[in-house]
Formats: structure tokens, C-alpha cells, sequence
């Protein structure tokens, strides 16, 4: 029998799983707790080194953008007059990085420089040049309108003035910028350790590496400009998982990205989860499973071998005993003596059941043949008075009735002598019904042959007498009107059609329309029976000449019989 989805909910494995699920839960979620927030613990502490070996990294580049500063604040008095061109030369040569020293007047035009500098009518109007002449003291660009080097390069350019303190043009200095990238050696960057140059559109200016470098995240630099750094985990171009880190070297204008190795700097923070939630999740679902293995196996295991033994005595089979019982834990050994204390109740009350329903039965069957006697009795009584009969009229209507007591006899025969008191087996009971009828006149010598096709059926008496006694009427019919004088055949159909059931008794005598359209006793009785079945009857004529007498009604809802040999007398 299958379970409903509710009733499977509500089984004791489930219940008692749910039970030790709740009770180690806490535990389960406490450590969760516990691993997050350590987890989050290293990665502020993570996030915090990374955060400063990327400002140490960028340190370099910012020493020697303040060392440019200072440089061009002091060669700026003397970056005028005779020989301009070749101090700024020196200066240049001298000092790593530097790929050229520019001297601007108020007008941006070129007054002199260590090398070549590109023609710029526009240099005025240039963003940079326009913030010294406002006021501000120093401009860094990567941007200053034209090339000034045949590599990536950044200006600084600080503002010049003259005696009185007004503006009076600017000092350049053009840095290489694979210059300000630091170097991978340096102690302060982590172990394999990778460093790369950005510009604030996201392009790698340089890098010690480049397939260590993915692309960066599309809000980076705000979270910079914010935090001051940023720490970020991703791929590399190989696939590999890495950890970032981006702060700036030269303002807004240039970032130094670093590349370290993720298994190096994370290994604790991916102990940290194993321990605390794996572990305790682990512990949960082994707990679960002990739960599930010890409830099979001390519960339910025992319970599904009771129900297999109680399925057993619901078919009857009470003999069998729960023989494994004394292996059963205390409290389902005594569900199990009670079971077999219930199987032993109910063979002795079975027992006693028997008893009263065959004595009953006893009784039932000597009832039926009792009345069977009294009713051949009362025909034997019915047949001495039609022989004292001497009028025609009154011998066949006493015939009649005597018929008719024959059949109501032969159903109490048939339920006595039957194997069940409630039902009766239809084709043997019309066999010698029609078989009594038909031997019961001697038509003056001449033969009635009868011929019979009954589909199996078994019938419970109250409709078996209606229809017994329209069979009796349609065939006392035929004796009068078709085999008087003259004998015949007599054809007796019975047919079950699904919901419908038929029985057709024919002759093929001569009989005359006044056979057809009389309405005597018999007319009326066999209306009478139809009625009494939910059924209809008529009368019609068939192909012989002869008379065909038919009852149609439901089929009895009643057990058929196996399909035997259709009889024919």
C-alpha cells in the first residue's frame, strides 16, 4: 500500500532525523558564525597588507616624482640664458629616468630644452599648462597634448614666476614611466609578487608580466580614489586565481597594479572554512546517517516485519506467529505478543463464527426444503383436483397454477441444494425447469424437442422467480397454442449484453394472431414479471411461423460463472 506524501513526512525516521537535525543545528550554524567571521577577520587583515605593498610598492614612483619636484625647483632659477640647453642636458643624462628638462616661457613657448621638444601652437590653452598659469604650483599629466617621448612617459611641470611673483611660463620634467614601476625584488612586496603600471583609462601602461594581469574591475577607480586601494581576487590570462591590489602613483593619472599568488596569501582563510563549516557539516550529516542506520535497524526494520505478519493474518493466515520477536528491542516484543494474543482472539471467535454460520446455514437449508415440500405437496393436491376436473377450461387453468407452484418448488431446491443459499446457478436451473414443463403434458404422444443456449449467470432468488415464471408462462403458451396436436421444437435463448439481458422462448408452431393479441391471465402475469424485473416483454412473430415471447431487462449485478458448454436438450 503506498504511502500519501504527508504520511511519508510522519514515518519515525523521519521524525527522529528531524529531531537530531534540530538538536545539532546550533552547533552547525555556530560554526558557520565562527568561520565567517574569522574568514572575515583575514580577509580585512589580507586586505589590509595587500593594501599597504601596493602603497609600498607605489612608493618608489612617488619619491621620485617628489625627487622631480625638487629637481625642477632647483634648476628652474637657472633654466634661462647662455648655455640653458646644455645644463638641462647633464641633468638629464645624470639622472636615471629622465628622458627630457623643458624650459616654457608665459606663453608656453619652447625657451629650452635637453632634447627635442614637439612644435605646439596649442601649448597655452593645454589643461596642464592652464592649471600653472591659475595658480597651481605643480601639474602632473599623462596627457600633455603631444608626444614628448618615444615611450610611455608622464609630465611634471611646475610653475615659474619671475621677481615680482608673477607667472612667468613652467619647468618640465618628462619621466619614463617603466622607470617608476617598482621592482619585483624589493622585500616589501609579497613572495612571487607581480607589479604593473596602469593608466586611469584601465590600459597597462607596463608590467613585469603581462599574462598576470587580468582585466580591471569596471568600478576601480572610484573604490581607489575612496579607500585609497583597492584588494581583488580573479584570474590571470592562464586561468589562475590570483589576488590584486591597485593604488595610485602619480594622482589620478597613473596606478600601480599588484599580482601576487592566491594559494600563498589565502591558505589559512581556505582552512578557516574547512575547519569551521566543513568539519561541523560533515560531523551533521554522519550524525544524520547514524540516526537513519540505527532507526532502520532497531525501529523500522521491526515494525515493517509486523506489518508484513499483520498483512498476513488480513488474509487469513492466522497461523503464522511473529517468531523473531525475542530479537526485538523490549517495547516492539511486546506490539509483537499482543499481535499474536490479537491472531489468537480472532481464530477462537472465527471459530465460533463457523460454528453459528453452518448451523445457520443448516437451518436455512432445511427451511428451503421444507418449503419445497409443502409447496410439491400442494401441487400433488393441485393435480388429484384436476383429475376430478371433468370441464376443459377449469383442468388447464388448475394446470397452470400447478406449473407455476412447480417452479417456485424448483428455485427452493435449487438454493438448498446449491453452495450458496443467496445465489443460483441460472443455466442448470432452466434446463430442468423447461425439462419439467415440457415432460409435464404428453400432447397426445408427439414429441417436443427442446433446444437451449444459456450464457452463464449466477442470479439471487428474488429475480430469479419473476423471470422463472415468465419462462413458465411463455412456454405453457407454446404448449397450448403451438405443439397442441402436433408437437415441435421449443428454443430457449438467454443472453447477457453488457447491461442488458434477454431472455427469448420461440416455437415454430401455427399458431394464430389471437395467440398474439389475447390478453388472458398469462398476458398479464408475464407484463406483470417484466415489470417486477425493471424489464419489458412482447410477443412477436418469428421466421418459422411460430410465436417468440420476449424478456429484457437489466443484468443482475451478480457474480458470473466460468463460460461452460452451451446445453441443448
Amino acid at each position: 500500500m503506498a504511502r500519501s506524501p504527508r504520511a511519508s513526512l510522519s514515518t519515525i525516521r523521519v521524525r527522529l532525523t528531524a529531531a537530531l537535525a534540530a538538536a545539532l543545528l546550533p552547533v552547525l550554524i555556530l560554526g558557520g558564525l565562527q568561520s565567517a567571521i574569522a574568514f572575515q577577520r583575514e580577509g580585512r587583515e589580507l586586505r589590509q597588507t595587500l593594501g599597504f605593498a601596493a602603497e609600498r610598492s607605489a612608493a618608489t614612483a612617488q619619491a621620485r616624482m617628489e625627487g622631480a619636484n625638487v629637481l625642477l625647483e632647483t634648476l628652474a632659477p637657472g633654466a634661462i640664458g647662455f648655455q640653458c640647453a646644455q645644463r638641462l642636458a647633464q641633468v638629464a643624462t645624470r639622472v636615471p629616468g629622465y628622458l627630457n628638462l623643458i624650459r616654457f616661457d608665459r606663453q608656453g613657448r619652447l625657451v629650452c630644452a635637453a632634447g627635442d621638444v614637439p612644435a605646439d601652437a596649442q601649448r597655452a590653452s593645454r589643461p596642464w599648462f592652464s592649471q600653472l598659469a591659475g595658480g597651481r604650483d605643480i601639474a602632473i599629466t599623462r596627457d600633455p597634448g603631444l608626444a614628448y617621448a618615444d615611450e610611455p612617459a608622464v609630465m611634471t611641470a611646475i610653475r615659474a614666476v619671475d621677481d615680482t611673483g608673477a607667472f612667468d611660463g613652467a619647468f618640465a620634467a618628462v619621466i619614463s614611466l617603466p622607470s617608476l614601476q617598482p621592482r619585483v625584488n624589493d622585500p616589501g612586496l609579497p613572495k612571487g609578487a607581480e607589479v604593473g603600471l596602469v593608466e586611469k583609462t584601465g590600459s597597462y601602461i607596463t608590467s613585469t608580466d603581462t599574462n598576470a594581469f587580468p582585466r580591471l574591475p569596471a568600478d576601480w577607480r572610484a573604490k581607489v580614489e575612496a579607500a585609497g586601494s583597492l584588494v581583488w581576487y580573479g584570474k590571470d590570462a592562464l586561468g589562475r586565481r590570483r589576488v590584486y591590489s591597485a593604488a595610485p602613483v602619480v594622482g589620478d593619472e597613473v596606478y600601480v597594479v599588484l599580482s601576487a599568488q592566491s594559494p600563498g596569501l589565502l591558505s589559512w582563510a581556505r582552512l578557516n572554512p574547512l575547519t569551521g563549516v566543513v568539519f561541523p557539516l560533515l560531523t551533521f550529516l554522519l550524525a544524520l546517517a547514524a540516526v537513519t542506520v540505527v532507526t532502520d535497524r532497531v525501529v523500522v526494520r521491526w515494525i515493517a516485519y509486523l506489518q508484513r505478519i499483520a498483512s498476513l493474518y488480513a488474509r487469513g493466515r492466522l497461523s503464522v506467529r511473529p517468531v523473531q520477536a525475542e530479537q526485538m528491542p523490549p517495547e516492539i516484543r511486546e506490539l509483537a505478543e499482543t499481535l499474536e494474543d490479537m491472531a489468537d482472539a480472532i481464530v477462537g471467535r472465527d471459530a465460533s463464527l463457523r460454528d453459528s454460520l453452518a448451523q445457520k446455514d443448516a437451518l436455512m437449508r432445511e427451511i428451503h426444503h421444507r418449503v419445497k415440500n409443502n409447496l410439491q405437496v400442494i401441487s400433488s393436491l393441485l393435480n388429484m383436483q384436476q383429475r376430478a376436473l371433468s370441464d376443459p377450461a377449469a383442468r388447464s387453468a388448475m394446470s397452470d397454477t400447478r406449473q407455476r407452484i412447480t417452479a417456485l418448488a424448483l428455485i427452493y431446491r435449487a438454493l438448498y441444494q446449491g453452495p450458496d443459499l443467496k445465489r443460483v446457478d441460472l443455466r442448470p436451473f432452466l434446463e430442468e425447469l423447461t425439462a419439467q414443463l415440457v415432460s409435464g403434458e404428453l400432447h397426445q404422444g408427439l414429441a417436443v424437442r427442446t433446444e437451449l443456449k444459456v450464457d452463464p449467470l449466477v442470479i439471487d432468488p428474488d429475480r430469479l422467480a419473476p423471470l422463472a415464471l415468465f419462462a413458465v408462462e411463455a412456454i405453457t403458451n407454446a404448449q397450448k397454442h403451438a405443439f397442441a396436436g402436433r408437437g415441435g421444437v421449443l428454443s430457449l435463448n438467454f443472453t447477457v449484453r453488457g447491461e442488458e439481458a434477454e431472455l427469448e422462448i420461440s416455437d415454430d408452431g401455427k399458431a394464430g394472431d389471437d395467440a398474439l393479441t389475447a390478453s388472458g391471465v398469462g398476458r398479464t402475469l408475464m407484463t406483470a414479471f417484466a415489470r417486477q424485473l425493471r424489464g419489458r416483454a412482447q410477443l412477436t412473430r418469428n421466421a418459422k411461423g411460430g410465436i417468440t415471447a420476449q424478456l429484457i431487462f437489466p443484468t443482475p449485478a451478480a457474480e458470473a460463472v466460468q463460460p461452460g458448454n452451451q446445453a441443448a436438450a
